[in-house]
């Protein structure tokens, strides 16, 4: 006979056991690079080896328009932003069918190069969408039906300016009440507005750096919790009371394009630029209330345009311009190994999965699979888009990061978005 206690404990089990089991079989992937912008997955048991068995197409969206975002997922709902005739708009699919559930018209997207659409992708944060247009538009939108909350203009607002000429390419980074993004210029490189209201809450006016195309991170180094970006000219770390900057470190090879996004780990911050930037590695401690810089190295050893990094067990992965895809040390800055691709993943984005590299070329849009060892490339398994877009673009290149969530992984080319199953 089972008792009230022993039914109630019962109940209570099962509960706690629904909890975890729904914590353990979906993984959000709520902004830029996931939940902790490292571009690695924490899923696990999924099929990375498709040398005998590729992941099916779940199902594809033809109508995101032209656009380089990566998606964001919560639950069951894919955000992501793009346009048409040089309109913009955000939108919402069903994660399991791929139905459109929502479709948000932001204005007009005229951006100088590289067609007329965003870069940066969308921020979940609770019932609230973070978004910011390659025109400089800042948007708040609700997460239930694309509504507009409010908005900002970067130039217009803040007398922003970008380095370059291919828009702004930022995803905001959402902290506590705050929205942190890089609009760049005179009056002050970085801002922190209200997520409510919108209202400027501090500008970083001792810093005067155009933007780069980057997207900030955060950072604790003993107990002074601030923000990681990359301007036009180095990278630099802000206070999140009050926009102070307590470091920064200018780079010289800066002058083209900054676009990938830092990576922190252990005290130590690691940074990268395409033509002919390099990598630069540096240690930060605390010193006193601030914080005391020491660079570790630089290098050209790993020089990502824009595919970006990921940091697994102690080396770094990514495509270098000189080398291909390169394996690094994360400490030293030693090269471990380099592989240069002539029919797999030849130059592209990645993303880092249960000790897996997702490597995505961006010409032909073929995607391989190759283990995250310093041991040396090995390859376990590649496959072609399964279908590409038709829309023809300057450079027609698949320039979106692939994103893993709930054990799909979602690919976009440009007006087409596809689900594939990782599951089976």
């Amino acid at each position: 006979m089972i008792t009230k206690n022993k039914a109630r404990l019962i109940i209570t089990l099962a509960i706690t056991m629904n909890i975890f089991g729904m914590e353990l079989r979906a993984q959000d992937w709520s902004q830029w690079r996931g939940a902790n912008r490292s571009g690695v997955s924490t899923e696990t048991g999924l099929n990375l080896d498709w040398s005998n068995k590729k992941p099916p197409l779940s199902w594809t969206f033809k109508q995101a328009g032209a656009g380089y975002s990566s998606p964001a997922i919560v639950g069951t709902t894919l955000y992501c932003q793009g346009a048409v005739n040089e309109k913009g708009f955000a939108f919402a699919l069903d994660t399991k069918t791929g139905n459109l559930k929502w479709k948000q018209e932001l204005g007009k997207e005229n951006v100088p190069d590289r067609e007329h659409c965003p870069r940066g992708s969308v921020t979940v944060d609770g019932d609230r969408l973070y978004l910011i247009r390659g025109i400089g538009q800042l948007h708040c939108l609700s997460a239930k039906d694309g509504n507009v909350l409010w908005q900002k203009d970067f130039t217009k607002d803040f007398n922003g300016k970008y380095m370059s000429r291919w828009g702004y390419s930022e995803s905001p980074l959402v902290d506590g009440n705050l929205v942190i993004c890089t609009p760049g210029g005179g009056d002050g490189t970085m801002i922190a507005l209200d997520k409510n209201s919108g209202a400027l809450v501090w500008r970083t006016k001792e810093l005067k750096d155009e933007a780069g195309y980057s997207s900030p991170i955060v950072a604790d180094v003993d107990g002074i919790r601030h923000y990681i970006q990359q301007t036009a000219n180095g990278v630099v770390g802000v206070s999140p009371k009050d926009g102070k900057v307590l470091w920064k470190v200018n780079i010289s090879g800066y002058k083209t394009a900054v676009i990938p996004t830092p990576i922190y780990s252990n005290h130590t911050v690691f940074v990268t630029a395409g033509y002919g930037a390099g990598c630069t590695c540096i240690r930060l401690s605390r010193n006193g209330d601030g914080i005391k810089t020491e660079t570790v190295y630089a290098n050209r050893n790993l020089t990502n345009q824009h595919g970006g990094v990921v940091l697994m067990n102690g080396h770094l992965y990514g495509h270098s311009d000189n080398a291909g895809w390169v394996c690094q040390n994360f400490a030293t800055g030693e090269k471990v190994w380099g592989q240069r691709n002539r029919d797999g993943a030849i130059r592209g984005s990645v993303l880092g999965v249960d000790g897996h590299l997702i490597l995505l070329d961006e010409r032909t849009g073929t995607i391989a699979i190759a283990e995250a060892s310093p041991k040396g490339w090995k390859e376990v398994g590649r496959m072609d888009f399964p279908e590409r877009t038709k829309m023809q673009t300057t450079d027609n290149m698949v320039w979106a990061h692939p994103v893993i969530a709930g054990g799909k992984l979602y690919l976009r080319d440009h007006d087409m978005l596809l689900c594939l199953d990782l599951t089976k």
